[in-house]
């Protein structure tokens, strides 16, 4: 079974659009469960009125606002699927998707070194976040996809549920948001690899104000988590220049941070003063 995951922040009005997706799917081996992340207006009533109607087996939790990696670890701790898929409450699913996922891992379930499968997204017009891909299948980790073969865009990262129980997101006190990347940088600097294969599972849409709109911003507001991050992209097997720009925003994030909160692990001191240059930028 797989585990559909939707972390939910003031999204009364989208959720019913990603419900119906899911109530349309050809295969329902799944659970949804929903982390409603501390919204006001009005979220648990509409999820409540999906459980009422009693046609998908839905979970729902609520919780202080804490931010999506938050929400996250908490679904993560209470699923019941051998798999966990995110799907954001602004975005929605064909009616495939689960049937899809089950047929590719399928195909690498037995195999350990797998943390799961990995599926495209498109915008409603139907055309790939980041543009066509000329693959099929490939077997390799988030260093390899991303940054020597840069394939580019938002995908669906379909991860199996005890992996992300070894990785979960640091909570860091006083901050709201934790950048995913950092789990995924850590599954793979162990050794775990993806399938990935070139089929739209999910459509996608870009609120206006949402994280993706407003990510430097939100970086700049919790600037550990970020830290913590592009150590991870600078400690990575991947390219020198990938690993550079991890030190540079490292640097940039830790002058953000409160001076008895910097992290102790740091990159190397040569790409200081580019990270305080672009931190005074920030602060400019």
């Amino acid at each position: 079974m797989i585990t559909v995951f939707t972390p939910a922040y003031n999204r009364a009005d989208l959720l019913p659009r990603l419900y119906d997706s899911l109530k349309a799917q050809t295969c329902k081996d799944f659970e949804w469960i929903v982390v409603d992340d501390g919204s006001t207006d009005g979220t648990e009533a509409v999820v409540r009125s999906f459980l009422e109607e009693g046609l998908l087996d839905i979970r729902y939790f609520r919780q202080e606002n804490g931010g999506k990696h938050r929400a996250i670890n908490r679904g993560v701790k209470e699923a019941r699927g051998e798999l966990f898929f995110i799907i954001d409450s602004d975005d929605y699913i064909k009616e495939n998707a689960i049937s899809s996922i089950i047929n590719h891992y399928s195909l690498v379930s037995g195999d350990k070194t797998f943390a799961g499968v990995c599926a495209m997204k498109c915008y409603d017009n139907g055309k790939r976040i980041g543009g066509d891909v000329d693959f099929i299948q490939l077997e390799c980790n988030l260093f390899r996809f991303r940054h020597i073969l840069g394939i580019k865009g938002d995908i669906s990262e379909i991860c199996r549920t005890d992996i992300l129980r070894d990785f979960p997101f640091p909570e860091i006190e006083g901050e709201n948001f934790c950048p995913e990347a950092i789990v995924l940088y850590r599954i793979s600097q162990v050794g775990y690899k993806f399938l990935y294969y070139n089929e739209c599972i999910s459509i996608c849409e870009y609120i206006e104000g949402g994280l993706s709109d407003r990510i430097t911003e939100i970086r700049i507001k919790s600037p550990v988590s970020s830290s913590l991050t592009y150590y991870e992209l600078w400690n990575s097997p991947t390219t020198i220049k990938r690993r550079i720009r991890g030190a540079i925003n490292f640097w940039r994030f830790y002058f953000h941070c409160a001076k008895d909160r910097r992290p102790s692990k740091r990159p190397c001191l040569i790409f200081k003063p580019i990270g305080y240059l672009l931190y005074i930028k920030d602060k400019r």
